[in-house]
């Protein structure tokens, strides 16, 4: 692979998470005011593209490898805690949304609305971690490159 997958990449997934959740903000706003059809279609399509960003994000991580820290050895400690933070956050999110929308689809909408409210709490954070992560890997500190997963498995 060339180094255009490990620039280009990156920054096409951080692309569909950040579009990710502004369209939740999107769906928030529209079901608040009521335009429930307007809101299931929005949050449709939320869902798409963090389903794209994670397809990216893993099919990059298997065949590409992932970025190591570029940056001051005197911050990483630091960057590795704030990745740590992003990928839990993360991990909750997709669970989260995608019980949210389950609820949703099956029109339990009292759980729906509850859950909904932290999922999107969550997913916001989460992409604005992951936006930050990507611009201390890729625009702050670029750094190095460790093997492909996939090269780790088959190919010693």
């Amino acid at each position: 692979m060339g180094d255009l997958e490990f620039e280009i990449l990156p920054a096409i997934s951080t692309f569909f998470i950040a579009l990710s959740a502004v369209l939740v903000a999107i769906g928030w706003k529209q079901i608040l005011n009521k335009k429930r059809e307007a809101h299931q279609k929005t949050m449709f399509w939320a869902a798409v593209t963090a389903i794209i960003f994670f397809i990216i994000y893993a099919s990059r991580t298997i065949f590409v490898g992932n970025t190591t820290w570029g940056g001051p050895e005197g911050l990483k400690t630091f960057y590795l805690i704030f990745l740590f933070f992003h990928i839990v956050l993360a991990t909750v999110a997709a669970v989260f949304g995608i019980t949210t929308l389950t609820l949703g689809y099956r029109k339990k909408y009292d759980k729906h609305r509850k859950l909904g409210r932290v999922t999107a709490v969550i997913w916001f954070i989460t992409a604005i971690t992951g936006i930050t992560v990507y611009v201390l890997l890729y625009l702050l500190y670029p750094g190095g490159h460790t093997q492909p997963f996939i090269d780790a498995l088959f190919r010693q």
